[in-house]
């Protein structure tokens, strides 16, 4: 009997746990999913603008002063953008009494989201999710603030685990994949290791935050594979030879662009000339080539690389593009433009490898992500989502071999080294002693 009883008191402990976090992380869902639906009716505008007044794009360098005045006036707290939510989810605090009751500055959502539709109005090469991480990490530290003015207990663990959700909901509602979305907030953070206990808020928010964004009449891109190819050894071969390709891109892309960031800082003393500089290059480089083609989002040609063959050079030219525009200050995200490059880089390898067109754009479209980011469980959910069981079991395979040749280091400097990717002679010495 007693026994019976203890069991039973563990399951309403587990049930009274996950009504809690049902209501925190739906809340955070609904906060994510209305950002998200404003980011991207806002790039759509944007966009749209740009395209219709070429002209405008002389204005970029102006566009980036600004950009770069107001976070150095208004938003030096909250700067450090992705990284910041990382480092404020690894940040060990006691969970006593007296610990500091800190948020993320809730300017954070306004600043990030009218930086992201300048960089993209004035011509930027830029993505959005990571404006989605963290307008949705940031909404949801609001609820924190509001838990604990109300007078009730919220410890800090609570908090990580509310701003995890947040990432989740941000990521999921931005491109309309949940299922990647909420396992992208529990593997972003640790590099070789996946942490559990955020699980049901992750997944709760991500969802919540996708059918927000929907609810609200927005939709996302689709993306068709027109041909696959079957499961055999030698496609699968095929599969890693493409999936080197792609980490090797992911792993430079992270170099070049942190190299970039790092030049400009070195030289450039003043942050808001950093982009000002920046954008000179940027409005030159596309008035030089005469096309808009690599700049924005780019969602054109990603789809275009799924039904067409393209300039073999288009994944360079996005490459260099997005390296400058992020590397010089200009806010957005990195990961709709490596979208771009590995779409358009599997378009490439179709010419060299004998593989679909349209399966290898798959393929790279995830994979450079999941290299990049540091994701490949993410980056393999999200192309069973977009493309179905049959593409997204390659795309899977390419996403998990791009993540063991990205390198240690990827696009977020603030994850943390949980596991290496693969064992080094040091490792192996140490392990036979």
């Amino acid at each position: 009997m007693p026994t019976i009883l203890h069991a039973l008191s563990i399951q309403l402990q587990t049930a009274r746990h996950m009504l809690r976090w049902l209501l925190l992380a739906s809340l955070a869902g609904v906060l994510g999913g209305i950002a998200s639906a404003v980011l991207l009716v806002s790039l759509n505008w944007a966009t749209d603008t740009r395209e219709a007044h070429r002209w405008i794009i002389a204005l970029l360098p102006v566009a980036g002063l600004l950009i770069g005045m107001m976070y150095f006036y208004y938003g030096r707290s909250v700067e450090g953008g992705n990284n910041l939510i990382l480092d404020e989810i690894h940040t060990e605090i006691p969970t006593t009494s007296d610990a500091p009751n800190r948020t993320i500055p809730a300017r954070m959502t306004p600043l990030i989201l009218i930086g992201t539709a300048a960089t993209h109005l004035f011509g930027g090469s830029a993505g959005r999710e990571g404006t989605a991480i963290q307008t949705g990490a940031s909404l949801a530290d609001q609820v924190t603030r509001i838990v604990r003015k109300l007078g009730l207990r919220f410890p800090e663990h609570d908090r990580r685990t509310l701003l995890m959700a947040g990432i989740s909901a941000g990521f999921g509602s931005v491109f309309g994949t949940p299922l990647s979305g909420a396992v992208f907030g529990l593997e972003v953070l640790t590099i070789g290791s996946v942490g559990y206990d955020a699980i049901f808020p992750c997944f709760v928010a991500a969802f919540i935050g996708d059918y927000t964004t929907h609810a609200l009449g927005v939709h996302h891109t689709i993306y068709t594979v027109t041909q696959t190819a079957p499961i055999t050894p030698k496609n699968i071969l095929l599969a890693i030879i493409a999936g080197i390709a792609f980490g090797l891109t992911a792993m430079l892309f992270a170099r070049v662009t942190h190299a970039i960031n790092a030049f400009f800082k070195r030289h450039v003393s003043y942050p808001p000339l950093r982009p000002f500089l920046g954008g000179i290059a940027v409005a030159l480089a596309v008035f030089a080539i005469h096309t808009t083609k690599y700049i924005g989002l780019g969602v054109p040609t990603i789809v275009a690389a799924f039904s067409q063959q393209l300039p073999r050079y288009d994944f360079a030219a996005k490459f260099a593009f997005t390296s400058l525009t992020l590397g010089a200050g200009f806010k957005g995200g990195e990961v709709t433009p490596l979208f771009f490059i590995g779409a358009t880089l599997g378009n490439a390898l179709s010419t060299i490898l004998p593989l679909p067109t349209s399966l290898l754009a798959a393929m790279g479209f995830v994979a450079v992500f999941s290299g990049a980011a540091n994701t490949p469980i993410a980056g393999g959910l999200m192309a069973l989502e977009l493309f179905g069981p049959e593409a997204g079991a390659f795309a899977a395979i390419a996403c998990v071999v791009s993540y063991l040749f990205s390198g240690h280091h990827g696009i977020y400097h603030a994850q943390h080294q949980g596991a290496r990717k693969y064992p080094t002679p040091r490792t192996l010495d140490s392990s036979s002693e």
